[in-house]
């Protein structure tokens, strides 16, 4: 019986440092990756609160609107073009 558990243990010790190399080289590959990727999460994090509290996006276009009418208008109709693009397509 413990013929057998030598070769395992050692394999496993083998395993284990291999693991250890690949988990450097990986983290090594994705390093410039990292704040772009970080990034990408504010924004999808942003997206979701705003899905949550759609009542600020409102908030938030009306004071523009008040504040700078054309701008207001203009960004309104985009945000209007968008919300049937994505509903159209959520459709399909």
């Amino acid at each position: 019986m413990k013929n057998n558990i030598l070769p395992l243990a050692e394999r496993r010790e083998q395993l284990l440092a291999q693991a250890a190399q690949q988990r450097a080289a990986l983290a090594h590959d994705l390093e410039p990756w990292r704040i772009p990727l970080a990034l990408a999460d504010q924004g999808l994090n942003a997206l979701r609160y705003i899905k949550r509290h759609p009542v600020l996006l409102i908030g938030g276009v009306a004071v523009l609107a008040m504040l700078r009418p054309d701008r207001g208008w203009l960004w309104l109709r985009r945000g209007w073009l968008t919300w049937q693009v994505v509903n159209r397509l959520r459709r399909e």
